[in-house]
């Protein structure tokens, strides 16, 4: 088969599945990159090989795989995962190709630097201490007051989160990430501590070619409290371009993609908006994750995954559609179901009430019958997702909150 040319895909995990067929209608190929011999046990067994021209494994020699990589004369690189930003970034970089480049990687990936790169451009961002001893900690939990949040430098999907309301928790919770082994399966060795940031949180993610960037959807979030732990999120949900909110939410998003470098490429940006204004928590360059861009995609009839596309291999289209904004076709919304416990399943006993919303669309179950729940904690122990969409927003809105009511102890049969 004929092709234009080759697209480098650097860890390709999850939701970057959905690249290969995507740059395949314009013509391309992809090519998987693994930056590491080890996959991270997070993402085992997620990739399919079929999808992709070659998978090239670094196995520590740069100069090795720049020139197996350089064999397919590539057009672009793209971080498949937030695991292979820095990788994508190099490898970018070394080909001569659109990069953000290496100068500001660790930033985009160090949660600590992050935030003090963006309060450097004159951007709000949280109050923050980079963890060197307890005593240190001690004391500036002391002299914060309030609730403050802990994480590793280098994790994500909330992995090692820890909302702690005194110094004491928050000396444990320091122990316990220091050493501990992070999502990607890499030791946690650094500790971020920072205050806890009040107000609604949002996500926004966008593309960007050139430093120009698009808002490829705006995302709504409900949160509870449960196992112990603060602000789980237990849905999300498309909200329309435009709005007070969102206006707010996009300028600062665009401030920061500036101030972290991002010129090309998916991005996906977290943050709260406090009554001083929107103020980032975290930021990732790479699309978002839980299968987010394939249901946008769905929603409003392309995605993060097509302007991808479009800025690496059609610049020119990015170029004159760059501005405009999205459509909803139909309104959407991912709800969490959220374990209260740890046992062996045996049903979801409000599962057919839920098939029956009228808004429902699919089922992502992740812990089958027979298969170990425990508390969900993170993003990484959902005991699943309800996917709704339909065209009138009042019928997602209610069953969002069905699917909350029918969620909890008495959904889990152990």
């Amino acid at each position: 088969m004929q092709t234009n040319g080759y697209v480098l895909v650097v860890d390709a995990f999850g939701p970057a599945r959905f690249f290969p067929p995507e740059f395949r209608k314009a013509g391309y190929e992809c090519v998987r990159v693994q930056s590491s011999g080890e996959v991270p046990r997070v993402y085992a067994g997620s990739v399919d090989l079929s999808l992709y021209a070659d998978n090239i494994v670094h196995s520590g020699d740069f100069a090795e795989t720049l020139r197996a990589a350089g064999a397919y004369a590539p057009v672009a690189v793209v971080a498949g995962s937030e695991f292979g930003v820095e990788f994508a970034d190099r490898l970018s970089e070394a080909l001569g190709l659109p990069t953000n480049g290496t100068a500001l990687s660790p930033a985009r990936r160090d949660k600590f630097r992050m935030i003090e790169t963006i309060k450097a451009a004159g951007l709000r961002g949280a109050r923050q201490l980079l963890v060197s001893d307890e005593e240190e900690l001690r004391q500036w939990h002391e002299e914060s007051g309030g609730r403050v949040v802990l994480k590793p430098l280098r994790s994500a999907a909330n992995d090692g989160v820890s909302f702690c309301e005194t110094p004491q928790e928050s000396v444990a919770a320091f122990r316990k990430i220091l050493g501990s082994e992070n999502v990607f399966s890499e030791e946690n060795t650094g500790v971020v501590a920072q205050e806890y940031l009040f107000g609604p949180e949002y996500v926004v993610n966008t593309v960007s070619r050139d430093g120009r960037h698009h808002v490829c959807d705006v995302i709504g979030t409900t949160r509870i409290s449960v196992n112990g732990m603060q602000d789980i999120c237990n849905s999300v949900y498309l909200m329309p371009r435009r709005g007070e909110v969102q206006d707010q939410l996009v300028e600062y998003a665009f401030q920061v993609l500036d101030a972290l470098g991002v010129r090309h490429g998916a991005s996906h940006l977290e943050m709260k908006l406090t009554s001083t204004g929107p103020v980032l928590i975290e930021m990732g360059a790479r699309i978002a994750g839980g299968d987010l861009p394939h249901y946008v995609q769905l929603a409003t009839g392309e995605s993060a995954l097509d302007w991808t596309v479009d800025a690496y291999v059609r610049p020119e289209r990015f170029f004159a559609r760059c501005d405009a904004d999205y459509q909803i076709d139909r309104h959407l919304a991912s709800v969490a179901l959220v374990s209260p416990s740890a046992g062996t399943l045996r049903s979801l006993r409000h599962l057919e009430a839920i098939k029956n919303l009228e808004s429902f669309h699919e089922l992502r179950q992740f812990v089958p019958v027979g298969g170990q729940l425990v508390p969900t904690t993170n993003d990484s122990s959902y005991v699943g997702f309800v996917i709704l969409l339909h065209q009138h927003e009042e019928i997602v809105m209610r069953d969002i909150g069905t699917v909350h009511y029918l969620d909890g102890e008495g959904m889990y049969e152990l």
